[in-house]
């Protein structure tokens, strides 16, 4: 084999955006260690080394993944160091094409196993010298293209005959692109690097051109909108001076702006408005058409234009028939819709007053935005919808002055002009989640929205006029009342929309959410029924809610299989039964009850308030030897974790009395849990829920487990009232309890229940704990007083 050709072993050195072709001679600095060792190392030989680019110019530390594979084998001829810098000036020469067989990471630099690349020579023929003629012609134009390219690069390369040399030449001193380099380099047939390199001139030339097209209308587009700016300024500073001497003889007499003054006159507004908007129709009359100016009146005029000055709705008055539709779209909630009722007859007794501000408070699902709607329906007003929720900028409510680009009303006043009424039902859907931060409050700006002495003059920032909202009839939503700042919480009535009961869960079912279903997936009463014992047990055993989004989920989940089936060539009409629950919604997700079904020691039900409803909170505690440490554990939060410490103290209070060992304190240690830990819990209505679960546990006494209390203890024993009572006991009704603890001052609250849940149980009023003890406990003697 011949030596020239055989596999070598040599240094490596990685350039960055460069690409050495063969016949090259060039100057470069090297600054990376393992560059500059390379260098050292390969003059201490022949003096040769393999030069490949990295693929990525920014990678600092290339592996051999990141290097091409074909580069160029390269013979140093100088090397000189910077003022004793790390920095070398190199000066080499490129040999010949070669290929890495394999990479060896040396301590201090890369070496490669290396195969020498023979180029394919290309017979002389007429063809190959047609190409070669027309690459020159190319290559000729596209040096017009570059000024910088020196004279003597251009002469030298019309004196090399061989078409390989050639080719080099040209893509080392012509091409700038480290890609099309690198792809003519990897090139071995030489007749092919000749057609691929005047391919690559030619889509330049055609780049070039492009850019240069696009210059030249760039500067035309420039020269012109440099004339028609200044004749328009011209033309405005003469309007300015004859509007200045004459102006109502030099006031714009379009059509345009005569159909914006005959707009302005109908709308009757006062001659204060009216005569400030003549002002803008005037300043656009000398303004000219095209300026951005212009464009922001005509927006603003259009805008205030459209507004319902005058333009009211009828409404419908009769109260028999408005509670008519409310009792159809909505069982039960009697006290909403008397509220309804009679705020609707007060209005029509005095049309002029101002109408409440309502806000639909309770937990998700349980129809705050449906009976809005259905009020507006009843009433014959239109209906518009704001979300509120995360809203935090001002301008959405109050808009944004016509200083800003893009700027425009507020939401109110949008939902106002789309109704295009006076008079519409606007529904504040979550008003509770209001935020507010660098941009403003918006819950202060809706002070004046809802505030019904100051809204019949509401004043919209883009607008920049009053505008009487009076005649609206606001209703708000809110999960939670507390979170609404104290300020915007006054102005409005809170109707609380408590949990629904399972009847009216039953009832909700029956009338409107199958039906409602059937018609959205597409089926109707005949193909599919349901018997009233399967919608009692998908309440029980399928959803767990204050609501009734869940539920009617579950009934689409039904009816989506069922659709399947109808689909099909075998589906007869189906009557959905409690025993092919499991087959369209899988096994139960919750036992009916989860109450104990025997008296257990250290258990007590306590009844707790969540945002969707009430939730029953059994607490368990063990009693264990030790030196008197008390054990928290649940995730209870300070308060709840303060009224546990509150419960062991008024229970150690009543040692003797409960038969309970006195210096338990000492040799005992009490862990108190609340199962479900990941849930956080806390609030101080637990207290004698953990006072009866630890006197249980020390005496040795079981507690009834069909008995579920709430309320706050003091270290002396007395019960506080607590809140949240419909909630909690809703939550007691549907596990089945069958008696209620609650304290003496929550009494009065009993008569506010629901029917069904307040004659299903057996109330107990305790003042104090002795009463809750003689109750939950059982003793052999009990005092228990009846609500």
């Amino acid at each position: 084999m011949n030596q020239e050709n055989q596999n070598k072993i040599m240094p490596v050195l990685a350039m960055r955006g460069m690409v050495i072709f063969p016949g090259s001679f060039f100057h470069f600095d090297i600054v990376r260690p393992k560059s500059i060792a390379a260098v050292i190392d390969c003059m201490k030989g022949e003096q040769l080394v393999f030069i490949v680019t990295q693929r990525d110019p920014g990678e600092q530390f290339p592996k051999a993944e990141n290097l091409y594979t074909v580069g160029v084998v390269a013979k140093i001829h100088q090397v000189l160091r910077y003022n004793n810098s790390e920095v070398l000036r190199v000066a080499a020469e490129g040999l010949y094409r070669a290929e890495t067989v394999t990479y060896t990471e040396q301590d201090e630099f890369f070496e490669a196993e290396i195969k020498r690349l023979e180029s394919i020579k290309t017979e002389i023929n007429t063809q190959v010298l047609g190409e070669l003629m027309h690459m020159q012609v190319q290559l000729d134009r596209y040096i017009q293209f570059l000024p910088h390219i020196a004279s003597d690069i251009i002469s030298r390369e019309r004196t090399i005959e061989d078409i390989g040399e050639r080719t080099d030449y040209i893509a080392d001193n012509i091409i700038d692109s480290v890609e099309f380099k690198q792809q003519l380099l990897e090139e071995l047939d030489e007749e092919k690097r000749m057609m691929s390199l005047s391919a690559i001139i030619r889509n330049s030339i055609e780049i070039r051109m492009v850019e240069q097209d696009i210059e030249e209308k760039t500067q035309q587009s420039m020269d012109k909108n440099q004339r028609l700016y200044t004749l328009r300024t011209k033309m405005d500073i003469i309007k300015e001076e004859l509007h200045a001497l004459a102006p109502d003889e030099y006031m714009s007499e379009t059509d345009e702006n005569q159909n914006y003054i005959d707009k302005i006159k109908a709308l009757g507004l006062s001659k204060e408005l009216t005569h400030k908007l003549l002002d803008e129709v005037r300043r656009l009359g000398y303004m000219n058409a095209s300026t951005q100016e212009s464009s922001v009146i005509r927006t603003y005029l259009d805008t205030v234009i459209s507004l319902p000055w005058n333009n009211m709705s009828k409404e419908k008055k009769n109260l028999q028939k408005i509670r008519a539709v409310l009792d159809k779209s909505h069982y039960g909630m009697n006290e909403i819709k008397e509220t309804i009722v009679e705020t609707l007859a007060v209005h029509r007794l005095n049309p002029e007053s101002n109408a409440n501000i309502l806000c639909l408070s309770g937990p998700p699902g349980v129809g705050k935005t449906s009976v809005a709607h259905s009020i507006a329906e009843a009433t014959g007003r239109e209906y518009r919808r704001i979300s509120l929720g995360g809203i935090h900028d001002e301008s959405e409510i109050r808009g944004h002055r016509r200083t800003y680009i893009g700027a425009m009303m507020g939401r109110i006043m949008y939902e106002v002009s789309q109704a295009n009424t006076k008079n519409p039902l606007i529904l504040l859907d979550e008003i509770d989640k209001l935020g507010n931060d660098f941009r403003g409050d918006p819950s202060s700006a809706l002070l004046e929205v809802l505030d019904r002495e100051q809204n019949h003059a509401f004043f919209d920032h883009y607008i920049d006029m009053p505008f009487d909202l009076s005649r609206v009839l606001f209703i708000t939503t809110a999960n939670d009342v507390s979170n609404i700042p104290a300020p915007l919480r006054d102005r409005m009535d809170i109707l609380p929309l408590d949990s629904y009961t399972r009847e009216e869960k039953f009832q909700i079912a029956k009338r409107h959410l199958w039906k409602k279903q059937l018609e959205r997936n597409g089926l109707n009463s005949k193909q599919l029924k349901i018997s009233d014992e399967a919608i009692y047990a998908v309440i029980d055993d399928y959803t767990r809610e204050a609501g009734v989004r869940s539920l009617e989920r579950t009934f689409e989940k039904i009816m989506r299989k069922v659709a399947v089936e109808v689909l099909g060539d075998s589906f007869k009409p189906l009557r959905i039964t409690t025993a092919m629950l499991d087959k369209y919604l899988g096994l139960p997700k919750y036992r009916s009850s989860d109450l104990n079904i025997n008296d257990e020691v250290g258990v007590a039900t306590g009844l707790a308030w969540t945002s969707v409803g009430g939730e029953t909170l059994p607490v368990e505690v063990m009693v264990l030897n030790g030196s008197g440490k008390l054990k928290l554990t649940g995730s209870l939060g300070d308060v709840m974790k303060e009224s546990a410490e509150a419960a062991y103290t008024c229970v150690r209070s009543r040692a003797s009395q409960l038969g309970i060992e006195e210096d338990f304190y000492k040799t005992k240690d009490i862990h108190i849990h609340v199962p479900e830990g990941a849930v956080p819990k806390d609030g101080p209505s637990a207290g004698i829920t953990m006072a009866t679960a630890i006197a249980s546990a020390l005496s040795g006494v079981p507690v009834r487990h069909d008995v579920a209390m709430t309320g706050e203890i003091t270290l002396r024993g007395r019960v506080l009232a607590i809140g949240g009572l419909k909630e909690k006991t809703m939550a007691a009704y549907r596990k089945g309890i069958k008696t209620v603890i609650i304290p003496k001052d929550n009494t009065r609250d009993v008569s506010d229940l629901d029917p069904v849940v307040r004659n299903s149980m057996t109330w107990i009023a305790a003042e104090h704990i002795d009463t809750v003890f003689s109750t939950a406990l059982i003793l052999p003697k009990g005092e228990a007083h009846a609500v």
